[in-house]
This record gives C-alpha cells, sequence and structure tokens, in this order.
C-alpha cells in the first residue's frame, strides 16, 4: 500500500512541477501550454506513460528505496516570452521552486500540527521527501532538465546550441546516474529533509 501512495504522490507532485511550467511561462506573455490544453492540474493530460508509471515502478521492484519519475513536459515557446534573457530560467526554476514550496508546507504542518498519528506522519514525511527528490533530480544541468535550462542562461548563444545538443542523450545519462549513483541525488535531498522535519 506505502508503495502506491508513494507512486500517487510522485504523480501528483509531477503535475504540479509541470503546472507551474505552463504557469509561469503563461506569466511571461507565452499561452502555448493553454492553447494545448495543459495549463490545468488534470492528471489525465499530464501524464507520460515511462516517467509517470513504468520508471517508478522499475525502481520500486529494484528496492532503490526511493523512486523518480516525471510527467509530460508542458510546453511553451521561448520566443514567446516577454524577458528574453532569463525567461527560460524562470520557467525552469518554476518546477523545482513548486516541489520545494510544497515540501515547506508539509514541513509546517509535521512540525506544528499537534496530535499528528505515526502513520499520517509517515506519510507527510514520504511526501516532503519524494518532493524534494523531484527538485533536486530536476536541478541537475543535464538537458532536457530544468537544471541545464537555468545554468543555459548564463551561457553565450554559442554555447548554450552546444550545450543543448547534448540532450538527445541526456536521459540516458541521467536514468544511468540516478541508478548507479543516486547519493548525488539523495544526498542533498536528505540533508534537505533533516532542515525541514527535524
Amino acid at each position: 500500500m506505502i508503495y502506491l501512495f508513494q507512486v500517487v504522490v510522485l504523480i501528483f507532485s509531477a503535475i504540479i512541477h509541470e503546472y507551474m511550467h505552463g504557469f509561469v511561462a503563461y506569466q511571461l506573455g507565452d499561452d502555448t501550454a493553454q492553447r494545448a490544453g495543459r495549463l490545468t492540474i488534470n492528471p489525465l493530460a499530464h501524464l507520460e506513460w515511462f516517467g509517470s508509471f513504468i520508471l517508478p515502478l522499475i525502481m520500486l521492484l529494484s528496492g532503490m528505496g526511493f523512486v523518480i519519475g516525471w510527467a509530460k513536459p508542458v510546453p511553451y515557446n521561448p520566443y514567446n516570452l516577454r524577458d528574453k534573457k532569463w525567461g527560460e530560467a524562470k520557467v525552469a526554476l518554476a518546477g523545482p521552486l513548486a516541489n520545494f514550496v510544497v515540501a515547506i508546507l508539509f514541513g509546517l504542518v509535521l512540525r506544528f500540527v499537534p496530535f499528528l498519528g505515526l502513520n499520517f506522519a509517515n506519510l507527510i514525511a514520504l511526501v516532503i521527501y519524494i518532493n524534494l527528490l523531484l527538485m533536486v533530480f530536476n536541478l541537475l544541468p543535464i538537458p532536457p532538465l530544468d537544471g541545464s535550462k537555468i545554468l543555459a542562461a548564463f551561457l553565450s548563444p554559442a554555447r548554450k546550441i552546444k550545450y543543448y545538443s547534448y540532450g538527445s542523450f541526456g536521459m540516458i545519462l541521467v536514468i544511468f546516474i540516478v541508478m548507479l549513483f543516486s547519493g548525488i541525488i539523495t544526498g542533498p535531498v536528505n540533508l534537505l529533509f533533516r532542515l525541514i522535519t527535524a
């Protein structure tokens, strides 16, 4: 049952993450996500078979102790953004920041709401941990993850094009890192989790 809860939390946290990308892009002048029907928290608009179901299931069955996944990326057109210099970085940062806010809010519940039963407290802690995982995972500076778009804002146009060209095999590298070097992700996550819940 706890495994099912993890997957459900992961899916809804990923949906919040993607929705915020579209919302910030819309606020910056791009309505691509809205026209595509993606500016919604309806799960059916965001689910992606591999990232939302298959990879989390593989990670759960392999006994890794944590799950990572994603929803379908919300489309946006960077050329429509009013902020040409930092617009893409702002859109990219919105997703991880949304997960961090969710983690903080549930952390406040864990700290300050009295009389939480142990089982309920453990479920809240799981929500915090999964959102921190999503945040740190997406901040990896590997195209096409959000961290790469934030880093790209500091690069020259020529370097940005070359950097983004690695995106064709970026997700293979991401999965490789998650499977073999999970400490790159879980180290910062564990630190933040202790700070929020201690």
